[in-house]
């Protein structure tokens, strides 16, 4: 490998070269970071400590917040930290690390949303037979399905872009490590590289958003010889889920259903699937949520009642 490049690190251009946007940018991303990682981290803990983690539903949900942690810390204190000024540079081995974590936990993430609504599928139209078909051991190889299609669909976008050469121009136009980047900075023609990172990460957005469209077409079909409380019901529950799968496939199709090549608007779409969706998560799923708002009262309200028992 070490022939085929002479690169130890690369430059991240960011998202502006202004100092006066660089200061703002700092204070809104490290805003919303920390409202992702505790939003995120309440709702961990409150289905966690609560008779809600046995429903598959929000056995489901505390996967993903912990996706979210997980996809958005491998960028956001990076991206972050750079932000307060001076060289972004990020190390080739750090680099590759993005590109697998990116990919990894953000597919997981795809696929945790496609078995959420397997889940409501099942839920809402075959109620009588839902507790056994979403049993606790389906519901665990559903959750091991999910992160081995993250590895199947990573593990080869890391293969083709650690054999790509770096020989030239080290600057990144984008704020972390991404393949379509990098190919603009490789030594080789890389059409064919390009093509394949489309095929790879294109159709698997594209799959999984027709895949998740079709289902909730079926679940609304479904509906509509159901009481107008048990329609209002059904679609509380889904609407949030609908909101969270707009939010994260829309920028990501965009970014990766198209041509190998690079847009300024890249970084700004990056934006959303990075950060703003998974810090809407938590607000999407607990706003219109009773069970999940009722959970967090009384797992935090008992948290704090046996600290001043504690103190007392």
């Amino acid at each position: 490998m070490e022939s085929q490049r002479n690169t130890s690190e690369f430059v991240l251009l960011g998202l502006s070269y202004d100092q006066n946007v660089q200061i703002v940018c700092f204070v809104l991303f490290l805003f919303c970071y920390v409202a992702l990682l505790a939003g995120n981290l309440l709702i961990l803990v409150s289905i966690r400590c609560s008779p809600l983690f046995h429903q598959p539903m929000y056995y489901f949900l505390s996967h993903l917040s912990c996706m979210d942690i997980c996809y958005t810390s491998s960028v956001t204190p990076k991206f972050i930290a750079d932000l307060r000024g001076g060289t972004k540079t990020i190390s080739y081995g750090n680099c590759m690390f993005q590109v697998f974590a990116m990919h990894f936990f953000g597919s997981t993430e795809v696929f945790v949303l496609t078995v959420m609504a397997f889940d409501r599928y099942v839920a809402i139209c075959k109620p009588l037979h839902y507790l056994l078909i979403m049993n606790r051991t389906r519901c665990n190889l559903l959750v091991l399905a999910a992160w081995a299609g993250g590895a199947l669909h990573s593990l080869p976008q890391l293969s083709m872009t650690i054999q790509l050469p770096f020989c030239g121009p080290n600057e990144i136009d984008h704020y972390f490590c991404d393949i379509l980047p990098l190919l603009k900075v490789a030594c080789t023609d890389t059409y064919i590289t390009g093509v394949l990172v489309v095929a790879n990460s294109g159709l698997v957005a594209l799959v999984t958003f027709v895949v998740l469209f079709v289902s909730y077409v079926i679940i609304l079909f479904s509906l509509r010889h159901r009481s107008a409380e048990g329609r209002h019901k059904a679609l509380s529950t889904c609407g949030s889920h609908i909101t969270v799968v707009i939010l994260f496939f829309g920028p990501s199709i965009f970014a990766y259903l198209r041509p190998p090549t690079t847009f300024p608007q890249d970084k700004i779409f990056a934006l959303f699937y990075t950060i703003i969706a998974p810090m809407f998560n938590p607000l999407i799923y607990t706003l219109r949520n009773t069970e999940m708002k009722s959970a967090m009262r009384k797992v935090w309200c008992q948290t704090l009642f046996s600290k001043e028992k504690g103190n007392s």
